[in-house]
């Protein structure tokens, strides 16, 4: 098994049990391994002990995370706040054709959240999503659904010097990560305030559809939020309920979790 499918394991188990609040040693013999190896597990994976590592996942810290969300949305545009992404937007005309004469280098590697799917072009990625391998083909089928006029050109190696760079804690970037799109004027604007909002950090629904000139769309945000076809870089796993539960997610509720937490840990102000 490997350490994203523990990680998902244990996470699941804790959501099934959460009014017991297991200790590390059931957690650990749920997921077959020994307190120790689970303990390294997850310094390794999460950059966190588990102790502080399961704290991320709790309501209450859900909650306090929603107001530094907001505090980056309300503030005004700052292009840093981006981050090392640029979001570039395909053209009505470039929509309609389909993708024709576009070309697609795809491939499939390991991310530490399971199986992802990378899609890019001379313009930029225009693809992300995360798979069980069960799913694979269906999440080939959702890629060329949106571009079904490109050609596809299969390099498994590339994507996984890629996917180093996208994943990593701390990249070290020449330029930014160009992002390609399709989207609806609506879409676009939501999609730009969620790159506003850093690791760590969370916002509602109801925030992001004032971010994006809309206070009464939540439910179309939510909407934007779900069409998002370039998960992790566009993050829409950073929008949760103003009750602070987590919520659904394209590629899996468990992901999100999973997500959320490794970041959080990753940016406490102690570094653990």
């Amino acid at each position: 098994m490997k350490d994203y499918q523990r990680i998902a394991a244990a996470i699941r188990f804790l959501d099934e049990h959460r009014p017991e609040q297991p200790d590390l040693a059931t957690v650990a013999a749920e997921i077959g391994l020994s307190p120790s190896r689970f303990h390294r597990l997850f310094s390794t994976w999460a950059g966190a002990t588990p102790k502080d590592f399961l704290q991320c996942l709790t309501l209450s810290h859900a909650r306090s995370l929603l107001c530094d969300g907001a505090s980056f949305l309300n503030t005004a545009f700052d292009p840093q706040l981006s981050g090392c992404v640029s979001l570039d937007a395909a053209t009505p005309g470039e929509i309609k054709t389909r993708g024709s004469g576009m070309t697609i280098c795809a491939g499939v590697t390991d991310s530490p959240f399971g199986s992802c799917l990378i899609g890019e072009t001379t313009r930029g990625i225009c693809h992300l999503s995360f798979f069980d391998e069960r799913d694979r083909e269906n999440a080939i089928a959702e890629m060329h659904a949106d571009w079904p006029q490109a050609a596809l050109i299969w390099n498994d190696r590339q994507t996984a010097g890629l996917a180093k760079e996208i994943f990593s804690p701390a990249p070290n970037l020449s330029a930014p990560l160009k992002l390609y799109v399709r989207g609806t004027p609506f879409q676009l604007r939501v999609w730009r305030a969620l790159l506003r909002v850093p690791p760590g950090a969370l916002v509602s629904y109801g925030t992001l559809a004032t971010a994006a000139g809309n206070t009464k769309a939540s439910r179309a945000t939510g909407s934007a939020v779900g069409s998002n076809a370039i998960s992790w870089l566009i993050p829409c796993h950073r929008v949760i309920r103003e009750t602070g539960i987590p919520g659904q997610y394209r590629w899996g509720a468990v992901r999100k979790h999973a997500m959320l937490a490794w970041e959080n840990a990753r940016t406490k102000p102690d570094g653990a």
